[in-house]
Parts: structure tokens; C-alpha cells; sequence
């Protein structure tokens, strides 16, 4: 049974992380870039809240969310994107590569749509060896104009093996709106050219991003094949730290900011009697503290050691 305050204290969690990532990135405490989720919690712990430990996640280089959700460790994820020993990867993966087996988050790519046929295989892993398990591929707008989609669906379909695939359209691929790079207006019609279900919901609610994922999942599991779900969502920030995000029109963002996913669910629960504001409003501040606590003890983790760049590393003659 799915716990929903849990879920909106995992939410919480994440939009705390993703604000500490910011701040931490203008320190010049995070190598490279990041790309932050804020905005977008509803549709990676809806989604994640309906596997089982059998099943494997991979996701966006906008990962940190979908990994986190699926329980990989705040601290050991915070600690990779800083670069520290503890980290998931050992510090060597960081922000676009976040990464952890043991809770069936098998990775994060970096390069835009890869994450498709390595998500094939593992729904190929799954129903030969009879797992019973399922692949979820999280994946953004504009991966769905290249060819690594395409083929990941196609061979899917044919071979009716256990995939679903949640588009996170956030309206934008880097900077460009969807609309000037792709001649369809709702991504999910593209599941009727491999013959299997495309569903588009609200990405911003819990609840219909958690009964399209169970119903995918349930028809992964049977054996009928893979699901396409298209959740319509937003990023509050730009598409990675350099990006002020000024090609938005005017009001985009603060029509967006009113319908927070947070916000949304939090009001759900006051109405339901749940939490009161008062309990929620506390929530907020004590998961705002604990993520502080936690990032701060972690900046006190060890770098690793200068030999650690030889380790995992293989070449052959």
C-alpha cells in the first residue's frame, strides 16, 4: 500500500537536495554542471513509488530525482555530485551519473536518450530469466525525435517485452520549445506506431502518475508488452546551472509556480485531514534542516585518493 505522506516527504526531500545542488554549485563546491529537478517530483516518486525490488530504473542526466525516489541515499548521492569517496560512484560518476544497484537505480546517462536500449535490455534480462521483474525508462521531451527511442519502442513492442517509459515533458529540450522541434502535440500519440498503449497525465499530481505507472506495470508483468506515458511537467530553473532560462515567455514560469507539485499535494492532504498546515508547514522546515545537516556533514567526507583515478579503469593492447 503506497504511503502518500510518505511520498510528499520524499518530494520534499528532493526539492530540498536539488536547492542545496544550486547552492553548493554557486560555491563552487560542484564540478561541471548540474541539472536540477525542482518542479518535477511528482513524476519520478509517483512513478518509483509502484516498483518492486525487482524491477531496474535508469533514467535523464536530470537524475538526481528519479534516483533518489527509487532510495538511494541523500547523503551518499550529495556526496557524489561533490566529488567525495562515499559517493555513489565513488565520486567519479558525479551529477549526470548518479548510480546505485542496490536499489535497482542502474543509472543515470548523460547523453540524451541513451538510457532507452539499455533500459531494452534489461527488460530483455527480466523476461528471460522469468524475474517477473520490469524496466522503467525515465526520459525527457526531446529524446523522443531521435533514433535510440524509436528502436528501444519498436523492438519492445515486437517483442512484447516488459518496458515502460515515462516522458518527463517539461516543455523544453535544452532550450528549445517542444513546439519548434517536434510536429506533434502530445508525445504519447507516438504509441500508436508500435501498436501498444500511450497515455498522457498531469505530471505535477501524484495520483495520475501512480495509476498510469501501476496499470504499465501490471500489463509489463502479464507479459503484454511495453507502456508509453507522457507526464506533463515543468523545471522551475534553467536547463543546467549556465542557463537563466530567458527564452521563456513572459508569466510561463509563474504560471507554472501555482500549480508546484508540492504545493498541490500538500493541499491534497490538509483537505483529506492527513496533516494539518500547521504539521505540513513543520515538515517543510525539519526536511529543509535535516538535508542542510546532511550536506554539511558530507562536505566533511574524505576526496578520494590519487590513486583511486587508476581504479575501474581497463584497457587492453
Amino acid at each position: 500500500m503506497i504511503d502518500r505522506l510518505t511520498l510528499h516527504r520524499r518530494m520534499l526531500q528532493i526539492r530540498a537536495f536539488e536547492d542545496e545542488c544550486q547552492r553548493l554549485f554557486t560555491l563552487k563546491l560542484v564540478r561541471g554542471s548540474t541539472h536540477l529537478y525542482q518542479g518535477q517530483e511528482a513524476v519520478a516518486v509517483g512513478a518509483c513509488a509502484v516498483l518492486e525490488p525487482r524491477d531496474g530504473m535508469v533514467c535523464t542526466y536530470r537524475g538526481h530525482g528519479a534516483v533518489l525516489a527509487r532510495g538511494a541515499p541523500l547523503d551518499r548521492a550529495m556526496a557524489e555530485i561533490l566529488g567525495k569517496a562515499g559517493g555513489l560512484c565513488g565520486g567519479k560518476g558525479g551529477s549526470m551519473h548518479l548510480t546505485d544497484v542496490s536499489v535497482g537505480a542502474l543509472g543515470s546517462f548523460a547523453t540524451v536518450g541513451a538510457q532507452l536500449p539499455f533500459a531494452l535490455g534489461i527488460a530483455l534480462t527480466a523476461e528471460v530469466k522469468g524475474t517477473g521483474g520490469i524496466a522503467l525508462a525515465f526520459t525527457g521531451d526531446g529524446s523522443t525525435n531521435i533514433g535510440a527511442f524509436h528502436e528501444a519502442m519498436n523492438m519492445a513492442a515486437v517483442w512484447k517485452l516488459p518496458l515502460v517509459v515515462v516522458i518527463e515533458n517539461n516543455l523544453y529540450g535544452e532550450y528549445s520549445p517542444i513546439a519548434t522541434t517536434t510536429a506533434i502535440p502530445q508525445l504519447a500519440d507516438r504509441a500508436t506506431s508500435y501498436g501498444i498503449p500511450g497515455v498522457q497525465v498531469d505530471g505535477n499530481r501524484l495520483d495520475p502518475v501512480i495509476d498510469a505507472v501501476r496499470t504499465a506495470t501490471e500489463r509489463a508483468r502479464a507479459g503484454a508488452g511495453p507502456t508509453l506515458i507522457e507526464a506533463l511537467t515543468y523545471r522551475h530553473k534553467g536547463h543546467s546551472r549556465t542557463d537563466p532560462a530567458t527564452y521563456r515567455p513572459e508569466g510561463e514560469l509563474e504560471r507554472w509556480l501555482e500549480r508546484d507539485p508540492i504545493d498541490l499535494n500538500a493541499r491534497k492532504l490538509i483537505e483529506s485531514g492527513a496533516l494539518t498546515a500547521i504539521a505540513e508547514e513543520q515538515l517543510r522546515v525539519d526536511v529543509q534542516a535535516s538535508v542542510r545537516a546532511m550536506v554539511e556533514d558530507v562536505l566533511t567526507w574524505p576526496d578520494p585518493p590519487p590513486e583511486a583515478r587508476l581504479e575501474h579503469v581497463w584497457a587492453s593492447s
